[in-house]
């Protein structure tokens, strides 16, 4: 029995470190991707811009996949550290992306408009989805 607590507590550090690595990515993500935008996601949103929310929640979900698929997939710390780098590259890419297909993406997201922020939104969470199936090994 004395074991078995044992073996859970060598895996909780494991757990709280690949854990805080995921969320400090996810808070290194989440300032890279707003400070990328012209616009300004967390007053859009906080205003009630229903379109700032679904396009931001997609790039987030889309990065948030791929990261969880490294995670379990992982050797080591560096190897997802690494591999969810890359998984951030690829989310802004899918943003510089969009915003070539959809010259006019930035102003549409500001005005609210819904129909836009759910197509960015999609093209993320599809690389997101790639990009997780991917990092399987």
């Amino acid at each position: 029995m004395l074991m078995m607590k044992t073996n859970y507590l060598e895996t909780l550090l494991s757990f709280l470190v690949f854990f805080g690595s995921a969320l400090l990515l996810l808070a290194i993500f989440t300032v890279i991707y707003v400070w990328i935008t012209p616009h300004k996601e967390f007053a859009l949103i906080r205003a009630g811009n229903t379109a700032a929310a679904i396009s931001f929640a997609g790039a987030v979900i889309g990065f948030v996949i791929p990261l969880a698929s490294v995670i379990a997939n992982s050797l080591n710390i560096v190897d997802m550290l690494v591999w969810g780098a890359i998984a951030m590259i690829a989310q802004i890419a899918v943003f510089a992306g969009a915003r070539m297909l959809m010259p006019d993406l930035l102003k549409t997201i500001e005005a609210g408009q819904v129909a836009p922020a759910a197509m960015l939104a999609s093209f993320s969470l599809a690389i997101g989805i790639l990009n997780a199936a991917c990092m399987v090994y």
